[in-house]
C-alpha cells in the first residue's frame, strides 16, 4: 500500500557537499530514490523554462527576481496537498504551482556557485531545468517532500553545469580535476583551520595532484564575488540578500546546509547517544560531534587523563557505529559524515 509523504524525510545530497554522490563517472545525474520513469509535463510558464530562456545580466536579473517575487511559497501541508493533486490527475495547474514556488530556491542555490562562475543567470536557467526534471520524476508516495527531491535535481543540473564547462579546459573530465572541482576550496579551509598557510603546494600535496592543476583551477574559480548587499534596482533599494530567500525564509526541510539534522534525524541522534557506553563517550558526542563549537582533542584528553589521539580513536569509533546506525535505521542511501575540525 501506498504511503503518505512524511514531510521530514531529507534526500542525501540536497545540501551544498562535495558533489560527488550526485553525478556519476560520466557526469550523469544519479537520481538520489532511483526514480527512473519520467512523466509528460504540461506547458510551464515561460518564467520556469529551460536553458536559454534567460541571457545578458545586470538588469535582467534584477526583472528577474522581480518577477519570481509574485509567486507565493508554498508550507508543507500545501505542497502535499497540490503534489498529490499534480500527481494524481496530471493538473497542469498543480504542476504549474509545485514550479513557481520553488522558483526562489533555484535562485537560493544558484547563488551558492556563484564563486565558480561569474553569470549566475546561467546558474540559475540551469537549476530551472533541474527544478522541471525533479518535477517529471516526482513520486509523493515515495516518502519526500517535493521541495528536498527538487533540491537535489536543481543541484545536480548546476553542477553538471558547471563540471561540463570544466571540461572544455580539459580539467573537468579527469579524476583529478573532479577531485579538484568539488574538494579545492574545503581544503584550503582546513588548511587554515590547521594555522597552515593554504600554499598551492600545501594543496596539492593534500590532494594528491600536479600543482599546476591546482593553479589552473583556482584561477577558474576566482570570478568576480556578485555582492548580495548591492541594492537592487526597482525593489526601493533593498538589497539582493532581501530579495534571493535567506536561510530563515525557507521550511526547516530546507534549511538542511551542513546540518542535515531534520526531526526525524535528530529524534534518531537522540537514540544513539542512548548506546553510548560511558561518560567519556559521551563527553565526545556532546562536546565534539554535536558541539557548534568543538571542544579540542587536547582539552578533552585532559579531562580524562589521556593523550588527544586516544580521545581521536573513540571519535573516529563513534563516527563508525553512527554511521552504521544511520543506515540501519534510515537506508542504505543515507550517508552522513559528521566532520569536526581538525588540529594540530
Amino acid at each position: 500500500m501506498s504511503t503518505q509523504p512524511d514531510e521530514n524525510d531529507e534526500i542525501d545530497g540536497a545540501d551544498e557537499g562535495d558533489g560527488e554522490e550526485i553525478l556519476d563517472a560520466s557526469g550523469e545525474v544519479v537520481d538520489p530514490l532511483g526514480n527512473e520513469a519520467r512523466r509528460p509535463l504540461p506547458k510551464l510558464p515561460a518564467i520556469a523554462g529551460g536553458r536559454h530562456t534567460l541571457a545578458g545580466g545586470g538588469d535582467l536579473l534584477t526583472h528577474y527576481l522581480q518577477e519570481i517575487r509574485r509567486y507565493a511559497l508554498l508550507d508543507p501541508e500545501e505542497e502535499k496537498r497540490v503534489a498529490l493533486q499534480y500527481y494524481d490527475n496530471a493538473d497542469p495547474a498543480s504542476a504549474e504551482r509545485l514550479v513557481t514556488a520553488n522558483l526562489r530556491l533555484v535562485v537560493k542555490i544558484a547563488f551558492q556557485y556563484h564563486r565558480q562562475w561569474a553569470n549566475v543567470l546561467d546558474l540559475i536557467q540551469e537549476g530551472n531545468v533541474g527544478l522541471v526534471e525533479a518535477l517529471s520524476r516526482f513520486d509523493p508516495y515515495r516518502g519526500i517532500r517535493f521541495s528536498s527531491y527538487a533540491q537535489y535535481w536543481i543541484r545536480a543540473m548546476i553542477l553538471r553545469f558547471l563540471m561540463d564547462n570544466f571540461r572544455l579546459v580539459r580539467l573537468g573530465s579527469t579524476r583529478n580535476g573532479r577531485k579538484l572541482f568539488f574538494q579545492l576550496q574545503k581544503e584550503r579551509q582546513r588548511l587554515l583551520a590547521e594555522g597552515q598557510p593554504a600554499t598551492t603546494k600545501a594543496l596539492a600535496e593534500r590532494l594528491e595532484v600536479p600543482e599546476s592543476e591546482v593553479i589552473a583551477v583556482d584561477q577558474h574559480m576566482r570570478a568576480p564575488a556578485m555582492s548580495l548587499t548591492t541594492p537592487v534596482a526597482g525593489e526601493e533599494g533593498r538589497p539582493l540578500q532581501d530579495v534571493v530567500p535567506d536561510e530563515e525564509s525557507l521550511d526547516p526541510e530546507q534549511r538542511v546546509a551542513g546540518s542535515q539534522l531534520g526531526e526525524l534525524v535528530q529524534s534518531k541522534l537522540k537514540a544513539f547517544e542512548a548506546t553510548l557506553e560511558d561518560d567519556r563517550e559521551r563527553a565526545i558526542w556532546r562536546l565534539r560531534l554535536m558541539a557548534g563549537e568543538p571542544a579540542s582533542l587536547s582539552d578533552i584528553g585532559d579531562r580524562y587523563n589521556v593523550s588527544k589521539e586516544r580521545i581521536r580513536q573513540i571519535e573516529a569509533r563513534i563516527k563508525a557505529r553512527l554511521k552504521n546506525y544511520l543506515q540501519h535505521e534510515l537506508g542504505d542511501e543515507m550517508d552522513f559524515d559528521f566532520e569536526v575540525p581538525g588540529e594540530s
